[in-house]
């Protein structure tokens, strides 16, 4: 039925498209036919009133060219003017719709604030409930008492089943440890396999040599070489790190520390300002979690461009270096050195223990070079190389700067020249010739100087403003003594610089340009990289006396949070249980006003881009920012084999024009979808390709149903593209959780061996500083102790009192009754604590702790633990000692079981 009324309206408007046609026809026909008509008598007019007028023409013809040229020119200045107003109209709207979202974003988080304290008064509510609840849960502890002490009677019992399960789990942590080496075998990343290829590369003393500079630089500029050398070099800083750890050899356990010289070459951040509010939201949407744990990462120990450059000097030196001093001299015998070292090196990876090169002669009494032993010889040949190429990138960026500098003095004067500018201002109206000059000049000074900024940092900027404020001090000068028609004034820069008047000004010549352009390509090396920047950004610079470090630490320790790396091992650590497992319910615990506060967040924000899809002009850039978003988490999660076909998928520039066409077309935003949940589900583990299926096909059905209702204010294919894109996100989000799980469950085994302590013990000292500075970098851990010190005599008396009373009444048990009550208000019932028994502390099992025997530190810290858990008031953060600082919510968790037995106990007693 419904479709014979489809076929009957669209007959109906057949018919009617046609008969309106005809009549359009037939009216078109006949106006077409009147201005025929009417056109050639116009043309015979025309004829005749210009064969009368043809003289008159000839005469007036020079006149009217000159007429003609006048209004032409002053047509030109009514568009000029007329764009100039536009332009100016156009800024005003943008700043005001600058204004606009400042003002809605300001309102916005007001709301937030609104509903995060709102949320806070109703979690304050629902604590008071739950403090009226605890009075119940006591009364319900008395029933359970019988049930803890039957447990109780069945302690032997479970210490076989704990063996038991440990020897399973050790025996599957055996298994996992074998299958992750296979796997890393399988994937090529042992260190043999990283040698073999950097050796596939070709870069060697004697083929660098042979090489042309143009291919060695295009070479070792290639993507693949740099993640080559890159893997193979942080395997041997790997290597040499284990090796100074566990103390392997006497040359590993004292390396020189270059922290100084890595923090030297790396390259200052560049001051990067966003350009557009969208700028600003990706910034804001990249800063997340997992970048704040990479931050706390260190520079490398031998950064790939670096390691690099040492063989382009030793292949090319005279197109590197730009001259013969005592530094190029000292750089280019010291790359030499570092080369043959590596390459050694990397030959005794490949072959195995080697006989030395300079001990060939007397090889019965010298010993073969193995892998340690030249690990320390490279690392000796790397530091002087690093201190040698420091001085001369020094020297170089000095050099740099200089003509940075000179290029934008340049530019200044020849712009004050050319728009005959004053000292103070534009006196005269500037031309739009001399508007477009002066625009220009500023362009390429603020090119010049985020050059500067991102060579020599805020120090070089200083310089380039004094240069700049000095051209034209002194070009106002010359101008008020004499005209200023000779050469152009060059400022003298700053007396810091190494490079002489001769040399800088050769730097200026035309013959110098081969020299220039392997420069180019050697600073190329050290381009900004977005990983290291960030790293280096937020490391530690170090200090050269130990003694300015040690002022310095009381005030910094409140500033270092604990990472969450130190959180997940401490956790791997003291768990029993699988850690991973229980991850995500310990956030939802503890982050409830988080999880709230961002869900009305993500609420606001999708709200906001369904508000700009539902606008008269619909703004469709923050849903192509999601979509881009969407396909960078694909290809970033996929193989890479897969990314070209991912990118084909999800064409922006095409869904960029379909949505700037006006009609949403739901066939292509649907076949998006699509593929991605596709993509996705492939993508995750296949225990869960069930409900994943059944999740996207309810998502595809309800987004079916919202399309097919249109007449419903409600529903409509922009809210079936938000639903969809939401949905995508959080699946994305879902697998990279299933991810970090994962990896997390790989490095288990080897987190709960000694190398999770080791972790944790240097992430103390990191924070904290050396153990020999703990009297003034742990302040509320000495009071701690100091407050334990003093009762410990005290407390060890009553111990030894107690135990000896016990042995007096009954020498030949230990089965007797214990005479010592809680001190909690109550009295003793002699009744009840005949059911009591005393345990032998010689019978102490493995998974208990045993009996203190005395030692004085033992003693200390058993009653510090003791004073801690037994205080009336919650344990927080700010009395804490710092040693405790990550199981804090273990100790709040034992003081808890405390205070309730204390208070189960007072019950019985009183009964």
């Amino acid at each position: 039925m419904r479709l014979a009324k489809l076929d009957e309206l669209r007959q109906a408007a057949k018919t009617g498209v046609e008969m309106r046609f005809e009549k359009e026809r037939e009216k078109l026909g006949t106006k077409v036919q009147s201005r025929v008509q009417q056109a050639e008598a116009n043309r015979m007019l025309i004829l005749e009133a210009y064969s009368q007028r043809r003289a008159t023409l000839r005469e007036r013809s020079s006149q009217s060219l000159l007429r003609r040229m006048a209004r032409e020119n002053k047509y030109k200045e009514l568009v000029r003017a007329a764009i100039h107003q536009k332009r100016a109209a156009a800024e005003k709207k943008r700043l005001g719709l600058l204004e606009a979202e400042k003002k809605k974003a300001c309102a916005r988080i007001s709301q937030v604030k609104r509903v995060a304290k709102s949320i806070s008064h109703q979690r304050e509510i629902e604590r008071r409930t739950m403090k009226d609840q605890l009075e119940d849960r006591l009364q319900r502890a008395k029933r359970q008492r019988a049930e803890y002490l039957r447990q109780r009677g069945r302690s032997h019992k479970s210490v076989q089943e704990n063996y038991t399960r440990m020897y399973k789990q050790a025996e599957l942590l055996s298994r996992k440890l074998a299958r992750c080496w296979r796997w890393f075998i399988r994937q090529r990343k042992t260190t043999l396999n990283l040698a073999k290829a950097f050796d596939s590369l070709k870069i060697n003393e004697n083929s660098v040599k042979r090489m042309p500079f143009e291919q060695l630089a295009l070479l070792i500029e290639s993507v693949t070489t740099l993640q080559t050398v890159k893997a193979l070099l942080d395997r041997i800083e790997s290597r040499i790190k284990a090796a100074r750890a566990v103390g392997a050899t006497d040359h590993l356990s004292s390396l020189d520390n270059i922290d100084h010289l890595l923090k030297r070459v790396a390259t200052p951040k560049r001051r990067t300002t966003p350009r557009t509010s969208m700028r600003s939201r990706e910034t804001k949407r990249v800063v997340s979690g997992k970048e704040a744990a990479e931050i706390l990462t260190t520079v490398s120990r031998y950064p790939v461009r670096v390691f690099l450059c040492a063989y382009m000097i030793l292949g090319h030196p005279e197109a590197v270096l730009s001259g013969q001093g005592e530094r190029e001299i000292a750089l280019a015998k010291s790359a030499e050195a570092f080369v043959r070292e590596f390459e050694l090196l990397v030959k005794i990876i490949l072959e195995g223990p080697i006989q030395s090169p300079d001990e060939e002669s007397d090889s019965t009494l010298s010993k073969p070079l193995t892998f340690r032993s030249q690990l320390a010889a490279f690392d000796k040949a790397w530091c002087s190389y690093l201190s040698s190429f420091m001085v001369w990138k020094v020297k170089d960026a000095r050099s740099l700067e200089e003509d940075l500098v000179r290029a934008a003095c340049q530019l200044e004067l020849s712009m004050i020249q050319k728009c005959k500018l004053t000292p103070e201002g534009d006196k005269t109206a500037l031309t739009h010739d001399m508007k477009a000059i002066q625009r220009q000049v500023m362009e390429d000074q603020k090119l010049l100087r985020e050059k500067v900024q991102h060579l020599c940092g805020d120090a070089g900027i200083e310089r380039m403003e004094c240069a700049l404020s000095e051209t034209r001090t002194k070009f106002f000068q010359s101008e008020e003594g004499a005209s200023p028609t000779g050469s152009p004034i060059t400022p003298s820069l700053s007396s810091s610089t190494d490079g002489s008047p001769s040399s800088l000004t050769a730097r200026t010549d035309n013959g110098t340009d081969l020299a220039q352009m392997p420069n180019r390509v050697v600073r190329s090396l050290f381009k900004e990289d977005e990983d290291s920047t960030s790293s280096s950004k937020n490391s530690v610079s170090s200090v050269t006396s130990s003694s300015h470090l040690n002022t310095q630490l009381a005030s910094s320790i409140e500033k270092q949070p604990v990472s969450e790396n130190e959180l997940i091992v401490n956790e791997f650590l003291h768990e029993k249980r699988g850690f991973v497992d229980s991850i995500s319910g310990i956030e939802e615990d503890q982050n409830g006003i988080k999880a709230k506060i961002r869900e009305t967040m993500e609420k606001a924000f999708w709200d906001g881009i369904m508000e700009s899809m539902s606008q008269d002009k619909p703004n469709y850039d923050r849903v192509l920012e999601l979509v881009k978003e969407v396909r960078d988490e694909i290809c970033e999660m996929a193989p890479k084999s897969w990314r070209e076909e991912i990118i084909d998928a999800i064409d922006l520039e095409i869904l960029s024009q379909v949505l700037k066409s006006g009609n949403l077309d739901i066939d292509y935003l649907g076949r998006i979808m699509g593929f991605a949940l596709i993509t996705l589900q492939k993508l995750s583990s296949p225990a869960n390709d069930d409900e994943m299926k059944a999740a996207n096909q309810r998502l595809l059905k309800e987004l079916t149903e919202i399309c097919e209702a249109k007449e419903k204010p409600d529903h409509s294919p922009a809210l079936a593209m938000i639903k969809g894109l939401r949905f995508v996100l959080e699946q994305i989000q879902d697998l990279k959780q299933e991810i970090s799980k994962a990896r997390i469950r790989m490095m288990e085994p080897l987190l709960k061996g000694p190398a999770g302590l080791d972790y944790l013990r240097k992430a103390f000292q990191n924070r904290y500083g050396s153990p020999s500075n703990a009297g003034s970098s742990l302040p509320l851990t000495m009071r701690w102790l100091s407050s334990a010190w003093n009762c410990k005599d005290q407390e060890w008396g009553e111990h030894q009192n107690s135990v000896s009373t016990l042995k007096a009444q009954d020498s030949s048990s230990w089965d007797v009754h214990t005479p010592i009550t809680l001190k909690t208000g109550g009295s003793y019932n002699s009744a009840n604590a005949s059911q009591m028994k005393f345990v032998n502390p010689s019978k102490v099992t493995d998974h208990e702790q045993p009996e203190c025997k005395g030692d004085q530190v033992d003693m200390v810290v058993r009653l510090g633990l003791l004073k801690l858990v037994s205080g009336v008031s919650g344990l927080t953060s700010d009395s804490l000692p710092e040693t405790f600082t990550l199981n804090l919510a273990r100790l709040r968790g034992v003081q808890a079981e405390i205070q309730k037995i204390i208070v189960m106990s007072t019950r019985y007693s009183d009964d």
